[in-house]
């Protein structure tokens, strides 16, 4: 039997990478203590599979906002609490790709500035319809139930600041 040899083709045109677009959000992880115990406050959607995928509250810094305009901003819209600032918690940063509107692929970068929040006030029930479920965990059952390692760090790091503040 002959053995195939793989040459190399010849190539008639370069490769190109798709287009790569930068994008900056901001977000907060709020706490409450009661009682002398800790609690965090996550978000979650529905994915694919129709299971809750929880998440620190976050979205896109819109035009003439700051990050910390952004992450008040964004905590309230999707959970319906008041929560005001009290330190960067850090940032985090990762690559995806969706589609262009013409189906064509986009690579993205995105930073996300998240900080340490706490909560002032304000009721679940006047949070906007982009999030399907909003919750107080505690701060063992936040870092189990985050969906992403970055979030499970940074849960962590407001462990650290919590618990000597």
């Amino acid at each position: 039997m002959a053995r195939r040899v793989d040459r190399p083709r010849k190539l008639t045109e370069s490769a190109t990478r798709p287009p790569l677009e930068r994008e900056f959000s901001a977000g907060g992880l709020v706490y409450r203590r009661r009682g002398g115990e800790i609690a965090v406050l996550l978000a979650a959607r529905r994915g694919p599979t129709g299971k809750l995928v929880w998440t620190i509250p976050k979205g896109h810094v819109e035009p003439g906002e700051t990050s910390e305009m952004t992450a008040v901003r964004e905590v309230r819209e999707e959970t319906g609490i008041e929560a005001e600032i009290e330190g960067k918690l850090g940032d985090v940063t990762y690559w995806y790709a969706r589609r262009d509107p013409e189906g064509r692929p986009v690579r993205i970068f995105k930073r996300v500035r998240f900080f340490l929040m706490r909560a002032r006030g304000g009721r679940f029930a006047d949070r906007d319809a982009e999030m399907d479920a909003v919750r107080w965990f505690s701060l063992d059952e936040a870092e189990q139930t985050v969906a992403f390692p970055n979030e499970r760090e940074l849960i962590r790091r407001a462990r650290g600041v919590l618990s000597t503040g």
